[in-house]
């Protein structure tokens, strides 16, 4: 098949990583892949070019540019893929919009998130392009569930669990006392690791908070928080205010995530929305126990007291109960990681994420 994803950028997010993985994939499978720029590159999109993996840059210059909506419908008129799968609301609405006036057999949206930023306008177009999409992948029945509830038809949606993958050659395991060294941390001390975009759905405020709480109660942890974003200057400003670098550290934007997860005695997650969170999914996978907010996206993978634990949205006070529980009770923390790290290596796979795509993309061919 030829398949063109669609996406606005390639930045490190994570709908970003998981076009980056499918593409990957698909490719090995022998199919014919192009990752469309809506509006611009990102970081992202190397290991793509390292991979072979041809990127085309369409480059919209403002919101609503209608010289993009012409210059994508002509790049896919002459391609001419039989599928073109958009991810995120500015692909979604220029990408199917472009693939419906290039006649292409199979269009794919996929929403990967529970967006209460979209107004009643952006779910007028949601509403409109259901319509001309063949199906809608998403990664959660929260999600669905979502969109269900602002008229999108739930039969359109096909969920498919997020991908991860395990540490590869190219980020070779590190000992404890090298990953506590990179993050300026004091090998005494607990280690608590959050990863984030540093923006106001990840509720930073409240990990500050927290990290700031169970360091005066312990006085042997370290939050640090993985990351950057928008909120990057307020926050540190934030941290200054209530608590100090012992206790809540910042370590901006990093690429050897993977390395230095193992290494977290627990991990922390306060999102007052997602949609399945690849950090999530990469800490299970590392066997570190996790402490995350009660909504819908996290709920798909924390099983309260089983995989990990959950907290009430804001509930600071309950974070740092149930992670001072875990740093008291090994036992606890390694049964809890090791269920976490056998359900995500049995349900959240590249490979099955990858094949479950292929699957979908087929039967959307077939019923043409």
């Amino acid at each position: 098949m030829k398949i063109a994803l669609v996406i606005p950028t390639l930045d490190r997010g994570g709908a970003e990583k998981q076009v980056v993985l499918l593409a990957i994939g698909l490719q090995r499978a022998g199919h014919n892949v192009r990752v469309v720029l809506l509006t611009r590159d990102g970081p992202r999109s190397e290991t793509l070019r390292r991979e072979g993996v041809e990127v085309v840059l369409i480059g919209k210059r403002f919101k609503l540019d209608p010289t993009a909506l012409w210059r994508l419908t002509k790049w896919i008129k002459s391609w001419q893929p039989d599928v073109v799968h958009t991810w995120l609301f500015a692909a979604n609405s220029f990408g199917r919009v472009a693939a419906k006036w290039a006649n292409v057999p199979a269009i794919v949206a996929s929403e990967r998130c529970v967006d209460p930023w979209k107004r009643g306008w952006h779910f007028l177009i949601d509403r409109r392009l259901e319509k001309i999409s063949d199906a809608i992948t998403t990664n959660s029945d929260g999600v669905r569930e979502f969109y269900a509830s602002h008229g999108i038809g739930e039969h359109k949606f096909k969920i498919i669990p997020n991908g991860v993958e395990p540490l590869t050659h190219e980020q070779p395991e590190i000992d404890r006392e090298t990953a506590l060294k990179r993050l300026e941390v004091a090998s005494d001390r607990k280690l608590i690791l959050a990863v984030g975009r540093l923006w106001p759905q990840k509720r930073i405020r409240d990990l500050i908070w927290a990290g700031e709480l169970i360091g005066t109660l312990r006085q042997d942890t370290t939050l640090v928080i993985i990351g950057d974003g928008p909120q990057r200057d307020e926050m540190l400003r934030h941290r200054d205010a209530v608590s100090r670098t012992a206790h809540v550290r910042f370590a901006g934007a990093r690429n050897d995530v993977q390395q230095l997860l193992p290494h977290a005695d627990a991990f922390w997650i306060a999102s007052e929305y997602e949609g399945q969170s690849n950090a999530v999914i990469e800490a299970m996978l590392a066997c570190v126990p996790v402490v995350a907010s009660n909504i819908p996206g996290n709920r798909d993978l924390v099983i309260d007291g089983e995989t990990g634990f959950l907290f009430e949205l804001g509930d600071e006070a309950k974070l740092v109960e149930t992670t001072n529980t875990l740093l008291n009770d090994p036992v606890l923390a390694s049964r809890i990681g090791a269920t976490a790290k056998s359900n995500i290596q049995t349900n959240f796979t590249v490979r099955a994420m990858v094949d479950q795509h292929i699957a979908l993309y087929r039967q959307l061919l077939i019923n043409k």
